[in-house]
């Protein structure tokens, strides 16, 4: 278990510097451009020879941001999400992943209807001549990488470096709703304000990152495979 963060542990090295910036560039606008590198006219499904190097790529982008805060800025783990990992996470996580399922599913379903554009019909075609597996570990790679790449590091970094968390939050809340237009259309990366925003406010709350990733990981394992 790591520690958790002191009050006045804000040391130097944990300041932004040049690779801060480059590490928010990827983190914040590189799964969006992921996303764009998939984007496939309507209709078209996605095949395992066509989505794999996207699914490497993705994971790549997450290491190369891992490597920056790392080596580049001399970050600790609890430095970004991760100083407040115990088991309560696991608590945190099927509690979050419920409200999201049983309490957001719902709004974001009604805001889909209202929004029009398809819904998420057109992106579950795409997955849909995808093995299960490797819809599975898709899910594991892209809702863990994003949920440490947008709150784990850009939030906490972005924090570091204007300031206000508050800001902090909507910059970051905003990439993630972006990164989510190539795949799923503009009306459901809509949705992602919603449920982004419940996962943004339990970060700020919290600072545990673990839970966010698993509960992101049930909640679209629940949505993309089991509701399927």
């Amino acid at each position: 278990m790591m520690g958790r963060r002191r009050r006045g542990d804000a040391s130097h090295d944990r300041r932004p510097n040049a690779w801060s910036l480059v590490g928010l560039t990827l983190a914040l606008i590189g799964p969006g451009a992921v996303a764009l590198l998939s984007d496939q006219p309507a209709g078209t499904s996605f095949t395992l020879a066509t989505s794999l190097p996207l699914l490497a790529l993705f994971a790549t982008l997450a290491a190369a941001v891992v490597a920056i805060a790392v080596v580049g800025e001399s970050l600790r783990w609890r430095d970004v999400g991760f100083g407040h990992v115990s088991w309560r996470s696991l608590v945190s996580a099927v509690g979050l992943a419920l409200v999201l399922i049983l309490a957001v599913g719902p709004v974001v379903a009604w805001m889909v209807t209202e929004i029009g554009g398809g819904g998420f019909a057109g992106g579950e075609a795409r997955l849909a001549a995808l093995p299960v597996w490797y819809v599975c570990l898709t899910i594991v790679v892209v809702a863990g990488g994003e949920e440490w790449l947008y709150r784990g590091y850009a939030l906490e970094r972005l924090e570091a470096l204007t300031g206000n968390r508050w800001l902090a939050a909507v910059i970051s809340l905003l990439a993630f709703a972006a990164a989510h237009i190539p795949m799923w259309g503009i009306g459901p990366a809509l949705t992602t304000l919603v449920s982004g925003g419940v996962m943004t406010a339990f970060y700020l709350w919290r600072r545990d990152i673990l839970a966010l990733i698993l509960a992101h990981v049930a909640t679209d394992l629940y949505g993309l495979v089991i509701a399927r």
